[in-house]
């Protein structure tokens, strides 16, 4: 009978972090206009096979191989686009519409005419992190990151840079900007 609970309880734990999981297929239909195109897309399996590549022995690699061992996926599309108008709001709103769901928190917001808007949600289950979303656009750049798994957010920030997300200045004083450029 305990067995039966544990194996619900964990099956419940693996269905929720899958919750986390955003659809942003759709966005590839934005690459026809976009100069430029990134596109992650590394699952659990993935993920592990990364980290068999990185060395124990280098602090840095060594750093990323603790972090991506608690994540089940990891989830990225930037576009570039040569001049503004070139997406629209709509293109965002299935999106949005996700990070409405219950479960999902939105933790940070940044608005600004001058620059990037950003949006950071967080998916809780009890008080661990399994989901991040950040939604960073501008006029001519629009950045979708989804992170699925168990997240501390420190260690995720040192992600920044690698494994195609880009620098979102979130630990520099709260600026939110992105630094890719």
């Amino acid at each position: 009978m305990i067995v039966l609970i544990l194996l619900a309880a964990f099956c419940g734990a693996a269905a929720r972090a899958q919750d986390a999981r955003l659809q942003i297929d759709h966005l590839k239909k934005l690459a026809d206009k976009a100069a430029e195109v990134v596109d992650v897309t590394l699952d659990e399996r993935s993920l592990r096979l990364a980290a068999k590549f990185l060395s124990a022995n280098n602090p840095d690699e060594a750093k990323v191989k603790e972090i991506i061992s608690g994540l089940k996926g990891v989830y990225v599309r930037v576009f570039e686009f040569d001049k503004p108008g070139e997406y629209s709001p709509n293109d965002l709103e299935s999106i949005r519409s996700q990070l409405r769901q219950p479960g999902w928190d939105k933790i940070v917001s940044v608005t600004s005419r001058r620059s990037s808007n950003v949006d950071v949600h967080l998916m809780y289950q009890g008080d661990n992190a399994i989901g991040l979303a950040i939604i960073a656009a501008d006029p001519t750049e629009l950045t979708v990151v989804n992170i699925v798994g168990s997240i501390d957010l420190e260690k995720v920030r040192q992600l920044e840079g690698q494994f195609g997300i880009p620098k979102f200045g979130l630990g520099d004083g709260g600026k939110g900007r992105p630094r890719n450029k």
